[in-house]
Order: C-alpha cells, then structure tokens, then sequence
C-alpha cells in the first residue's frame, strides 16, 4: 500500500499526541498502583451497600429452592433428542434455525431409506 501524504500526516500527529499526552498517563498509572485498588474499591463498595444488601460468600455456595438444596445445574430440557434435537412434540429449538433444521430432516428422511422431497425442484 502506497504512504500518502495523508497518512505520513497522520502517523506524524499521533506521535506528537503521545508524547504530549505521556506525563499525564503516566502519573494516572502511579496513582493506581500508589493505591493498590484498596482505596478505590472501598468507595465502591460505600456506594454498592446504600444501594443492595451483601450476603457472605458462604451462603451462596448453598441454596435452596423451595426446600430443596440446588446443586448449580441448569435446568435443560431432558426430553429433547440429542442426535435429531426434537422434543417430543417433534419440534426443533426455538434457536435453531431453518437451514439448519432442513439439514437435520434430510439427514433423517435419508436415514429411512425414504427420499427427501425438494419442493423447489423439478417433477423428474
């Protein structure tokens, strides 16, 4: 790619910016560093406690849900095909979409040794 004279320009202004804007980057990363994230991170926490209640770590590892303990899985639909995705219904997921879909069914119909009929094609 040829280095017009627009971007020669350009490179020559960024360089200028970065060097006027260094000082200042600078002391932004000491001042983070100088704090070590305490200071910051207990003022969020100030504002965080006026608006939600905290619950210890300890609680959560255990819940309960109805009376019953969750162990942290997904609720999944169980009753879905995992080779064809159909659910007993024979209906596809609600993400899947129709390429993908049609995939799947002439994968299938082929499997039965029946021919998939495409309803754009010719008669022969």
């Amino acid at each position: 790619m040829a280095k017009s004279l627009r971007s020669k320009w350009k490179r020559k202004m960024r360089a200028e910016k970065r060097k006027k804007n260094e000082p200042k980057e600078l002391a932004r990363l000491k001042k983070a560093l100088a704090t070590d994230g305490k200071v910051a991170i207990d003022d969020v926490m100030d504002g965080i406690q006026e608006i939600a209640t905290l619950v210890p770590a300890s609680k959560l590892t255990e819940k309960k849900v109805d009376g019953e303990v969750d162990d942290g899985k997904m609720d999944l639909d169980g009753k879905r095909c995992k080779k064809t995705h159909l659910d007993e219904n024979g209906q596809y997921p609600t993400w899947m979409n129709q390429r993908q879909a049609k995939k799947l069914k002439g994968k299938r119909h082929a499997k039965k040794g029946g021919k998939f009929k495409n309803k754009k094609g010719m008669a022969w």
